[in-house]
């Protein structure tokens, strides 16, 4: 076949698409008089080097991109170390966190986009790779898998949560508990563990509610910086501190109503308008339907990529695809949930959408490993030899 058959059309009219949604609501927000940039050229910059990036990679097969799954991880890892240990000066601290290289001439560099992909990659090499030289399973070859999968994930989770980055930190826990599930793990083992994280999870949240003295005594966990969840659940008592954001951001949706306010009519002030609160945005000057159409392109994005996934030849392309998935319903997920009190806010992007270099570039070289899987698909009579 040739390159016109062999290309995912559908794909690329979805990511066209997302620059199209992307543009339109920057230029909304940039009208903000707290702004006096052009965050809409600055996108499409990044939306152009990323085709130039998704174009290299289409002509590389998946098998290639296993290949370079330990460099590129081993790598991530070490520019996240590069990072805890870098002076101010390269590496400061913004909003409390320490999760940016400032490159001269450059502007910011955030490594923990780009280390997202590097473990799924990683991750899929693990699991391709056991299966493979697992013949027969048993329940020491499930734990040493699930031993593989939770290692490999830990270790960028660890210094992440150094920087400290919650929200990038629970991006890696989703890709993880993502690749447990389609990884082959007997239920036996996973519905337990599972089970366990989730009664722990809902046992810290009532404790943050109840007693925070204890989670103070035990964990060393301050009750202010339960600001967020207390925030969450009553935005109004936190109106002029952790509940700011929540409030205006479900005010500015909420005014647009069914069919907003049309393009620059925007009316309420809401910091972090062009990033984390890109949706709030579409929102209020396009309402209700815009809103479903900016849900609807991502629900096309993720059908897309699952067929690609189920039509793979090989296990490795599977789980990749299996692991983007994970990654973009999450921040879909989280970013459009707090934005209307679904979920607490934790300030993570909103995929392909939200104004930012690191992220963008991130989202589009995960795009163009779809690419190349979709690309290199064969289809065999006997199997895949």
């Amino acid at each position: 076949m040739n390159f016109e058959e062999r290309f995912d059309w559908k794909l690329f009219f979805i990511i066209c698409m997302f620059i199209t949604i992307s543009c339109v609501a920057l230029y909304s927000a940039q009208q903000s008089p707290q702004y006096n940039e052009n965050f809409m050229l600055k996108q499409l910059v990044w939306f152009g080097a990323g085709g130039i990036i998704i174009g290299i990679m289409l002509y590389f097969e998946p098998d290639f991109y296993k290949k370079i799954s330990w460099p590129l991880y081993i790598a991530g890892i070490l520019v996240l170390l590069a990072l805890v240990i870098a002076p101010p000066s390269i590496a400061p601290v913004v909003k409390g966190q320490k999760s940016w290289f400032i490159l001269p001439g450059m502007g910011s560099i955030q490594p923990s986009e780009f280390m997202k992909v590097f473990t799924i990659l990683i991750l899929s090499n693990a699991i391709s790779n056991h299966h493979e030289k697992v013949k027969f399973v048993t329940i020491k070859s499930d734990f040493l898998l699930l031993g593989k999968i939770t290692g490999l994930t830990f270790i960028p989770l660890a210094l992440i949560m150094q920087q400290p980055d919650l929200g990038t930190s629970l991006v890696f826990l989703a890709i993880m508990a993502g690749m447990i599930l389609i990884s082959g793990i007997s239920w036996k083992i996973i519905t337990p563990i599972f089970g366990s994280l989730a009664a722990t999870g809902l046992s810290l949240i009532w404790l943050a509610l109840k007693f925070p003295q204890i989670l103070d005594q035990y964990f060393g966990v301050k009750e202010y910086q339960l600001g967020r969840i207390y925030a969450w659940l009553n935005p109004q008592q936190y109106g002029s501190s952790e509940g700011f954001q929540l409030i205006r951001a479900m005010r500015s949706i909420g005014s647009g109503q069914m069919f907003g306010k049309g393009l620059g009519e925007r009316e309420l002030y809401l910091p972090e308008a062009h990033t984390d609160f890109i949706f709030s945005i579409i929102g209020e000057e396009y309402g209700f339907l815009g809103s479903c159409v900016v849900l609807l392109t991502f629900f096309l994005f993720i059908y897309r990529l699952t067929t690609i996934a189920t039509r793979a030849n090989h296990r490795f392309s599977t789980y990749v695809m299996v692991g983007l998935i994970c990654m973009v319903s999450f921040h879909v997920f989280q970013n459009i949930g707090m934005s209307i009190q679904l979920l607490p806010i934790t300030g993570i992007p909103l995929p392909y959408i939200s104004y930012g270099g690191s992220s963008l570039l991130a989202f589009l070289i995960a795009a163009g490993l779809a690419f190349s899987v979709s690309y290199h698909h064969r289809t065999y009579m006997f199997g895949e030899d």
